[in-house]
């Protein structure tokens, strides 16, 4: 068992990258979008019966690399969820966001938001087969380690990471950052990948109760996890449109350079020790 809080943001360092990997392989009819030798496109699969458009990311070299999935705030496979994707790749990952929605839907308000992310939340397995769908689609990657796999989430997308691994998925290493952590039981028999969680001293909609209950539930079962706790953080630390976004709609959630860089510090580190 690892449970461990840390109070303090400090820097860590990992350099992982692309090492000018060329630009000009890529097939014009793979219609892939480079951004700094990184390749990107979106892919389509299905997922219980509906078409999801999820969206890949790798840097162009040569190898087979460790595997990350995405999975997106409540918003949406939207752009901060790309760019994770790709800064995912530019670290040396082949990254897939999943579509947790179906048909690559975004939402632009909390209502839309939560009519999209609420039948996930009520019904965990369908909402297990939808990830498990987009991990099929990352391990069928040529350019990818199956023995190798992680997963990172934001916000609702961290709740689903837990729940994916609560629930069996058994992957190298998870990470949510601002998620929820009520989530579904964990079981010591299911539950078998390193976890790091990311969570802001300050996140209004998960309260101290929540937090407690979360890591006593880990400590019975003797789950290997890694608790990172950000002062001033608030929910949604990580996204920089986040401040705005809560004062448009009334919402109490904020961008913290400090927790964003201490948090994506925090993660290259955990993949280092469990990935690489």
């Amino acid at each position: 068992m690892k449970t461990t809080i840390i109070t303090s943001i400090f820097p860590a360092l990992l350099a992982i990258g692309c090492d000018g990997a060329s630009n000009n392989r890529t097939s014009t009819a793979q219609k892939l979008n480079l951004t700094d030798s990184v390749a990107a496109k979106s892919v389509s699969y299905q997922a219980l019966g509906d078409t999801m458009v999820g969206y890949v990311a790798f840097c162009e070299d040569t190898g087979k690399k460790p595997g990350v999935l995405v999975v997106h705030e409540w918003w949406g496979l939207d752009d901060y969820t790309k760019r994770r994707t790709r800064e995912l790749a530019d670290l040396g990952y082949v990254a897939f966001a999943v579509d947790m929605y179906g048909q690559g839907k975004t939402a632009d308000n909390p209502e839309t938001a939560m009519a999209l992310a609420g039948p996930n939340y009520q019904d965990p397995q369908a909402a297990k087969q939808r990830f498990d769908a987009a991990l099929a689609q990352l391990k069928a990657l040529p350019q990818v380690d199956t023995n190798r796999i992680a997963a990172i989430g934001y916000c609702f997308g961290g709740s689903m990471v837990l729940n994916a691994v609560k629930l069996g998925d058994s992957l190298q290493a998870a990470v949510s950052f601002h998620g929820g952590l009520k989530g579904v039981p964990a079981d010591k028999e299911l539950l078998k990948t390193p976890i790091l969680i990311c969570h802001g001293a300050e996140d209004a909609n998960v309260p101290e109760s929540e937090v407690k209950a979360f890591r006593a539930e880990l400590d019975e079962i003797g789950a290997d996890y890694v608790f990172k706790e950000y002062p001033g953080a608030t929910h949604a630390f990580t996204n920089p449109k986040a401040t705005e976004t809560g004062q448009k709609f009334n919402i109490p959630i904020a961008y913290n350079a400090a927790a964003d860089t201490a948090s994506w510090n925090d993660m290259k580190v955990f993949f280092e020790k469990h990935l690489d």
